[in-house]
């Protein structure tokens, strides 16, 4: 399945983010705004999302979810009930404030399925 522009705008939008495909892949940011820190200094929070050409429809969909730690526990049932696999929670960051942590995630499947999958989990984080 070739990702398209017009594929990664679509999967972009449904996940609320910006999104740009080199037409194997699809890579989408989006943007958390959580006020952090890291030495004092100012630090601009994120979502990654990459989306990966496969055969027969499906692609590889990976994430990198940016959360609070009172969030984690939340965000990781809602990505597990909707059959998301979580391959790693970890920190990033030293003396970050608030504190911040990361999940990642992956799913080989439709990616429209995986993006309005994803855009509902995400519906349970802090806007």
């Amino acid at each position: 399945m070739k990702i398209s522009e017009a594929l990664c705008k679509r999967l972009a939008s449904i996940l609320g983010g910006k999104g740009m495909s080199d037409g194997k892949s699809c890579s989408i940011t989006i943007e958390r705004k959580l006020n952090a820190k890291i030495l004092g200094r100012n630090y601009e929070t994120e979502h990654e999302i990459t989306i990966q050409s496969l055969k027969n429809g499906k692609t590889l969909n990976t994430g990198e979810i940016t959360l609070l730690q009172s969030e984690v526990q939340r965000f990781n049932d809602a990505v597990r009930k909707r059959n998301l696999k979580v391959t790693a929670i970890h920190n990033h960051w030293l003396f970050d404030k608030p504190r911040l942590l990361y999940l990642h995630l992956e799913s080989v499947e439709n990616p429209i399925l995986f993006a309005r999958k994803l855009r509902s989990a995400l519906d349970v984080l802090k806007k």
